[in-house]
């Protein structure tokens, strides 16, 4: 628990750092001033996509960092072992089909069984399993996980969602932001000349921001699950369907997922919903399963 807080706080703090020197660079270069031609709300535009945009892509380009820090998960550089070979030979069978260079393969102790795969970029990934999914899954269904697993990175599903969230992000900046100034402008009223965002600005921007950033985890999360129903299509193509089917319904039956937050969207394996369906990040197993059987 102590390494993932550690963790989250570094990493925020960096993308912080990171997003204010840029921020810093474009003032002193007039680019948010609102006099040289982007208008009023330009500057805050800039700023909100600076921000929006700056974390996702910053998260993302740690992400395979992020993910061996916090699942201790080992890449395999030399296989060991038979059962490592055979893993590596795997990835790198179903890399060379769908045309991308070989990720980086990685093994994290774990009971669950789980997988997942995360990189930047198509050409620079990672594709990661549990012991538990080794030890309790038949190598066919392992392959097929396998399979589900480079079929996100062929699809770039991991930039795709990023390019998703940066807009989400900025847009909810953005509007959260006006509202804001909407509300603390007719709070004051025209004769209060003080300085500065007032208590009607902080109270509801930061609402805006909370019911605004709802609706994008709803949009984030439907993208989520159809990229799994189409990884589950890939995998089936990679593996041999039956094998996909049959994977599913053994994780169907395993406990739910305890990645770390950082990956839990990405493992194979679903997290419950708290709050409901729309906030899922992975549609049912057996909606998955239902999928692939009616595409046969």
């Amino acid at each position: 628990m102590f390494k993932r807080i550690s963790l989250f706080i570094l990493t925020n703090l960096a993308i912080m750092l990171a997003l204010s020197v840029v921020y810093g660079v474009l003032s002193a270069l007039g680019v948010l001033d609102a006099s040289r031609g982007l208008g009023a709300y330009g500057p805050l535009l800039v700023m909100s996509g600076l921000f929006g945009f700056g974390g996702a892509f910053i998260s993302l380009l740690a992400s395979k960092w992020i993910a061996k820090w916090t699942t201790g998960a080992q890449v395999i550089a030399v296989p060991r072992n038979e059962t490592e070979r055979w893993l590596f030979d795997t990835v790198a069978r179903h890399a060379s089909r769908v045309g991308i260079q070989m990720p980086e393969v990685a093994i994290y102790d774990s009971p669950d069984m789980n997988a997942f795969a995360t990189g930047a970029t198509r050409n620079s990934s990672l594709v990661a399993v549990s012991t538990g999914l080794l030890q309790q899954m038949q190598r066919s269904e392992v392959d097929a996980v396998l399979g589900h697993e480079i079929a996100h990175v062929a699809n770039g599903d991991m930039v795709t969602l990023t390019l998703l969230q940066g807009v989400l992000n900025t847009f909810v900046i953005f509007f959260s932001e006006i509202v804001g100034r909407i509300v603390d402008s007719a709070l004051r009223g025209r004769d209060d000349e003080r300085g500065g965002p007032g208590v009607g600005y902080w109270v509801t921007s930061i609402l805006a921001r909370l019911v605004f950033g709802m609706f994008a985890a709803v949009i984030v999360n439907w993208f989520s699950r159809y990229r799994e129903f189409r990884a589950d299509e890939g995998g089936a193509s990679l593996a041999g369907r039956d094998n996909m089917v049959s994977a599913l319904r053994r994780l169907g039956r395993s406990e739910e997922s305890h990645l770390p937050d950082a990956v839990a969207a990405f493992g194979i394996t679903p997290r419950p919903s708290r709050f409901g369906a729309l906030l899922r990040s992975h549609p049912p197993i057996e909606e998955r399963i239902a999928r692939l059987q009616a595409a046969q």
